[in-house]
């Protein structure tokens, strides 16, 4: 039977629609898998719960998330979080009680996440600023690095804080395996020189294949060089929660949820198209929530959004989430099919694949970046990379969330206030510069304009300064341009109102102007507005201008117009007295 024109048409559409997904999902497999199992190494746990990770959140996130591209499997921050966590929980490292500390610490993970969807904190992702995330992320790698050097030498440390354990390695270097350090090395040149000559390569599945070859014809287990061992050959079966952990791990599980919802939107806006849906924030808490929540239940850790496996979604094509349903089937089909063969993979080899995948995180350029343009910003950027360093991963996300607030709080309680000028021979109001001295003032009066919102933890600030500059120039006019104040709180009603009067009394004018609709209401409200009354209030500065040049000053009556309104800045107008 023929089969109808149209029908052989939505064929190869699907085929076509379906080819790059494949293919993308494939490749970043490649990547992904091994990645995977070498977080899972950093987190103290088997890299059987990488695969997990790479298989049951990929799919849960696929179904619920709001980026067409965005892969979701562990990455290198939330790797060392878990691992920090774990340490308290299960200090001696035994296996039973890593997998069910580490179902519940994901599954509370899951849980505060989803909590946050519902609560609609989406906003929370932005609480860190950009230059305390790149000081954490610097400090997070510096930690990751540090702690894979001892398996790149085949040496042990006890861990005891990064200054200790850099003072640790150091000593127990004589005691390097040369086999191990071999493989090692050879394992990170090799990823060094391909992610060079060819960035988001499948380089770590090249150097996976290859350590299990040499391990296996050499027999390198036998040789004193330390393998994965042995990895169940199976799909993740149901894993326990206890939930007497709870309250011990909550503290770590609110770091790890706050930093793989800030990892997620971060990688999903990244590489959005212009032509993709927009990323909702509050969806995204969900479907990483639920990943989490469901991972846990299969023995997986914590998971988040990873910029370097997405970038290769997207490099190579990859159009929706179908890519990362082809990844997961690939993780399923390593577990059911190739678990053997990677039990022979030397720790070495994941240790410079952890190496090599971490380092991205340290970015100097950016710290230079951001002292260039924000001093202030880069001392949080700064602090943020020693407080991770010096107190600890879990502590130092703390410490970042904090800097982040304060910063927030120093800008918001700290508005500028400028004086303001006309440039001359043109109708444009701009603050008095050193770079514009011809620019125009008025005798006699004094323009101020406010910046940001003012409130209770800032009025008292701005009104020390307006009274700083009314003293500094003795106007008979103060006119305030509130047209960048967009909300004004009662109590800086309540300080503007008291201004307002001592002002007056001491034979200053308050004039207002550029005030929006919501703050134009509170003004009315507070009765202010009936106090001054219309010929006090201007709709922007310019009126106010052009209202205070039409009135003489009272020792100017009979002077030309142009002789009592404008002068030069720096010169016969408005001085400081």
């Amino acid at each position: 039977m023929t089969q109808p024109a149209h029908a052989s048409r939505s064929s190869d559409q699907t085929e076509t629609g379906l080819r790059p997904d494949v293919i993308a999902g494939l490749t970043a497999a490649a990547v992904v898998i091994p990645k995977a199992m070498a977080y899972a190494t950093v987190a103290g746990l088997s890299v059987s719960v990488g695969l997990y990770t790479a298989f049951i959140p990929m799919i849960v996130y696929a179904i619920l998330g709001t980026s067409r591209v965005l892969s979701v499997s562990s990455t290198t921050t939330l790797a060392i979080l878990v691992a920090a966590q774990l340490a308290l929980v299960v200090p001696d490292g035994n296996p039973s009680g890593l997998v069910v500390a580490t179902a519940t610490l994901t599954a509370l993970t899951g849980v505060l996440l989803v909590a946050a969807s519902v609560l609609r904190l989406g906003f929370v992702a932005n609480f860190i600023s950009a230059p305390v995330l790149t000081g954490f992320k610097a400090g997070i790698g510096l930690v990751i690095v540090l702690d894979q050097v001892p398996k790149l030498f085949g040496i042990h440390i006890t861990k005891d804080g990064f200054f200790r354990d850099v003072l640790s390695v150091a000593q127990h270097l004589p005691e390097s395996s040369v086999l191990t350090l071999a493989i090692g090395g050879v394992a990170l040149i090799v990823l060094l020189a391909m992610e060079r000559l060819w960035p988001h390569s499948p380089a770590p599945l090249a150097v996976v294949g290859a350590g299990i070859a040499v391990s296996w014809l050499v027999g390198l287990s036998a040789g004193g060089v330390a393998t994965v061992g042995h990895i169940p050959q199976a799909l993740p079966s149901l894993t326990l929660l206890d939930l007497g952990l709870v309250m011990q791990l909550l503290p770590g599980a609110i770091g790890i949820a706050l930093m793989s919802f800030t990892e997620t939107i971060a990688a999903g806006r990244a590489f959005a198209l212009p032509s993709d849906p927009p990323i909702r924030s509050n969806r995204e808490l969900l479907a990483t929530g639920a990943a989490n929540l469901s991972g846990a239940l299969f023995g997986a850790m914590p998971a988040g959004g990873g910029t370097s496996q997405t970038a290769v979604v997207r490099a190579v094509g990859g159009r929706t989430q179908k890519a990362s349903l082809v990844t997961a089937a690939a993780s399923a089909a390593t577990m059911l099919v190739l678990a053997p063969a990677l039990g022979l993979l030397p720790h070495a080899v994941l240790a410079a694949i952890v190496i090599v995948y971490s380092i991205g995180l340290i970015q100097p350029l950016e710290f230079a970046a951001i002292r260039k343009v924000r001093t202030m910003e880069f001392g949080w950027a700064l602090a943020a990379f020693l407080g991770v360093l010096v107190f600890g991963t879990l502590q130092g996300i703390v410490a970042a969330i904090i800097l982040s607030l304060l910063g927030l709080a120093s800008q918001a309680a700290n508005p500028r206030v400028h004086v303001i000028g006309r440039k001359r021979g043109e109708d444009v109001l701009r603050p008095l510069s050193p770079e514009h001295p011809d620019d125009e003032t008025f005798d006699g009066l004094l323009i101020l304009r406010p910046e940001g919102r003012l409130f209770f933890a800032n009025a008292e600030q701005v009104g020390d300064r307006v009274r700083e500059l009314v003293a500094q120039y003795k106007p008979r006019v103060l006119m305030l341009d509130l047209s960048r104040v967009f909300d004004i709180e009662y109590s800086a009603l309540l300080v503007m109102m008291e201004g307002e009067r001592r002002f007056a009394e001491a034979g200053v004018t308050v004039w207002l102007a550029g005030l929006n609709p919501d703050v134009l209401n509170y003004i009315r409200s507070s009765g202010l507005a009936d106090h001054l009354g219309t010929d006090r209030m201007f709709t922007n500065a310019r009126i106010g201008i052009s209202r205070y040049l039409e009135v003489p000053a009272p020792d100017q009556r009979n002077s030309d117009a142009n002789e009592r309104g404008v002068r030069s800045n720096g010169q016969d107008g408005l001085k400081p007295a």
